[in-house]
């Protein structure tokens, strides 16, 4: 379950309401659109009324997404989403419950007054809880482990000093009595941690038109020079693309990343030795022995068991069919899946594509992967009452997975 953000608009100062998948903020009154970046996680404060007090802020931080796992024979799965305290304190709540999806919160930024204690705890080590929590109770080996798809948020808690006591300046409920030697609490509080978001104007780098994108794009797109754009480092990169030609007026794109990848650990420098490795029920053929290896994955958020289906039905299918560099005006399905993200899950398309995974996933600690180029590729979609087919390669989308995923 997501939750609601309020920010002031950074062109005119309006009100703006956004939801926790959104990247692009539109004022509805002068109608600016600003697409939010960080290279940090994103930080929050929970709302609070409470006057005349000094306000502590103590951080959580929150992952949400979803955790792969090779283990034994298979390639498990599941959603998470936990909030942890990020500070070494037992006396606070080690967790903020459904407050985050409850409350409308704000971002941190310079007029947030109050102190702020410092985060201890790691990326690395919420990972590590939440590959505990993803971890079902059995003694398999894990071979390989991917994140596809997470959000890590720092999330604070407002709390003020009154005889003695921290209490919540939501509930004004006592939460902690202050330890005896206060010295310990402010060596790690801060005035403003140094972090702000920063707001990229939606201006195509090249020629200066109006990006398009909906408010949980990752990739915008330029119609005038038929480019399209990521957001990285605080700027706009620009990103290969190319369209698979569909007359039919009433079809439906979908982006799926098309990437290149070199391999150490296994013999595997083409679509043959891929076939052979994972052990296919088909006959190679010689053309196979000269085409590069392309992973596929979708460039939008979906249920991760479909996210294997269909990484592994277009990786196999390889599809090259004739396409083009320039848009269309049929509908397209907006990117919600960037490619830092689909990297992820190049291993575990690779293991849910193998026949003998008794042989492969043992084999995925020492195997390496570097993607060399990447491409993505919108695929015409023809809409039937439920699905959206796929002509060329017979992939087949319940059009309310393809609904759902956009909230995950």
């Amino acid at each position: 379950m997501g939750f609601l953000v309020k920010q002031e608009c950074p062109q005119c100062g309006g009100p703006v309401e956004l939801d926790e998948t959104d990247h692009i903020l539109q004022c509805p009154y002068c109608d600016v659109k600003s697409f939010l970046f960080s290279d940090e996680p994103f930080r929050f404060v929970l709302p609070h009324k409470t006057q005349n007090k000094e306000i502590l802020y103590v951080p959580y931080l929150r992952f949400r997404g979803v955790v792969y796992a090779c283990r034994a024979r298979e390639v498990a799965y599941r959603i998470v989403d936990i909030t942890r305290l990020a500070v070494p304190l037992k006396r606070f709540p080690i967790s903020l419950g459904l407050r985050p999806q409850a409350m409308k919160m704000s971002f941190v930024n310079q007029k947030t007054e109050g102190s702020f204690l410092k985060c201890f705890l790691k990326t690395p080590e919420m990972l590590d809880q939440a590959e505990k929590q993803s971890s079902a109770a059995t003694s398999d080996k894990i071979f390989h482990r991917a994140y596809v798809g997470e959000a890590i948020n720092l999330i604070y808690l407002p709390l003020y000093l009154k005889k003695g006591a921290l209490f919540d300046a939501i509930t004004h409920h006592p939460v902690a009595r202050l330890p005896r030697d206060r010295k310990k609490l402010s060596s790690i509080t801060e005035n403003i941690p140094p972090w702000n978001i920063t707001f990229l104007a939606t201006l195509c780098p090249r020629c200066g038109w109006n990006l398009e994108g909906q408010r949980d794009s990752v990739v915008l797109t330029c119609p005038n020079c038929q480019t399209a754009w990521e957001a990285r480092r605080g700027r706009f990169v620009s990103v290969d693309f190319l369209m698979l030609s569909d007359q039919d007026p009433g079809v439906t794109y979908l982006p799926f990343w098309k990437m290149s990848v070199r391999t150490e650990g296994i013999p595997m420098n083409s679509f043959a030795d891929f076939m052979q490795i994972t052990n296919q029920p088909k006959i190679i053929k010689k053309a196979w022995h000269h085409q590069g290896m392309m992973f596929w994955s979708p460039a939008f958020k979906i249920r991760p068991k479909l996210f294997l289906a269909i990484s592994r039905r277009l990786t196999l299918a390889q599809e090259n069919s004739d396409c083009r560099k320039e848009f269309t005006d049929q509908t397209r399905h907006p990117v919600t899946l960037p490619l830092a993200e689909a990297i992820q899950g190049i291993k575990m398309t690779l293991a849910h594509s193998t026949v003998s995974k008794k042989e492969i996933l043992p084999r995925l600690p020492v195997i390496n992967m570097a993607v060399k180029g990447a491409t993505l590729m919108y695929l015409p979609f023809h809409q039937t009452a439920h699905e959206m087919i796929q002509p060329h390669t017979g992939l087949a989308i319940n059009k309310k997975s393809l609904e759902f995923g956009r909230y995950l």
